[in-house]
């Protein structure tokens, strides 16, 4: 297998993705992935670039954002294919998170039929209309959504 069989254009690297070659670009520029120059000063990745840019996908549609895959990426090898044990610390690292996001979206689902907020279920009884809001006094922000119960609202804010 000649050198160049080991390396990849970025059209057709994008291709095999999914996604566009601008997106190739901007995770090189946020130094996720790598690539070289050709002598006609094209980008050329490693193929191993590839199985990179599925784990990136990945971890963003499972809502972790480019500071956690960066600093995940930086724990694997460069240099080598990362093994199954690799993924295997990866995603012991990431349960709690997950998990932790996992339970705010079911509250979430669980409390869409009632309000989030404040209690009121009314614009007209809301915090931003009314000030003696009950909730407010929890805190700021959506604050049965935050964990609070209404329950804990015994009357209106001072």
């Amino acid at each position: 297998m000649a050198a160049e069989d080991t390396w990849i254009g970025i059209g057709p690297l994008a291709q095999r993705a999914g996604l566009a070659a601008s997106t190739l670009r901007f995770y090189e520029a946020q130094g996720l992935v790598k690539s070289r120059r050709s002598q006609g000063n094209q980008r050329r990745y490693a193929k191993e670039t590839l199985r990179r840019v599925a784990f990136i996908r990945i971890a963003q549609s499972v809502g972790l954002s480019l500071d956690e895959v960066r600093a995940a990426l930086a724990t694997l090898p460069e240099q080598r294919t990362p093994t199954p044990a690799d993924w295997a610390r990866l995603s012991r690292a990431w349960k709690p998170m997950l998990e932790a996001r996992i339970a705010a979206l079911a509250s979430l689902r669980d409390q869409l039929d009632s309000c989030i907020g404040c209690g009121c279920l009314s614009l007209k009884s809301c915090k931003l209309y009314n000030p003696e809001d009950g909730a407010a006094r929890l805190g700021s922000g959506a604050r049965y959504l935050l964990g609070n119960r209404p329950s804990e609202v015994t009357g209106p804010a001072e």
